[in-house]
């Protein structure tokens, strides 16, 4: 395995929503030079990161965002797992969410 080892100058990490992401950029000292929250868009990101992107590496944390979050697809997951796991063991992980 190949494991990626170049150093930038800056990093940026975003944990994205489905309506939101909250940048943070770090110098390489590890100053914070951006930490905020902002709309999900790719305008709004490019801007913030304009003054950095010459040397800019960035991390994404995104679970599961847009617009297939629907209600009847959050219907069929909840079938799924009652049908692998048993009804009660969803209740078990609801309460610890």
């Amino acid at each position: 395995m190949r494991f990626y080892t170049k150093q930038h100058k800056y990093c940026c990490g975003i944990d994205l929503h489905a309506r939101s992401m909250y940048l943070c950029i770090l110098d390489q000292a590890g100053e914070v030079l951006l930490h905020r929250n902002f709309r999900a868009n790719p305008d709004a990101f490019l801007k913030a990161v304009a003054p950095y992107r010459e040397d800019l590496v960035v991390a994404v944390e995104c679970i599961f965002t847009g617009r297939a979050a629907s209600s009847e697809h959050t219907k069929r997951e909840e079938l799924r797992h009652d049908r692998r796991w048993g009804p009660e063991s969803r209740a078990t992980q609801v309460r610890f969410r």
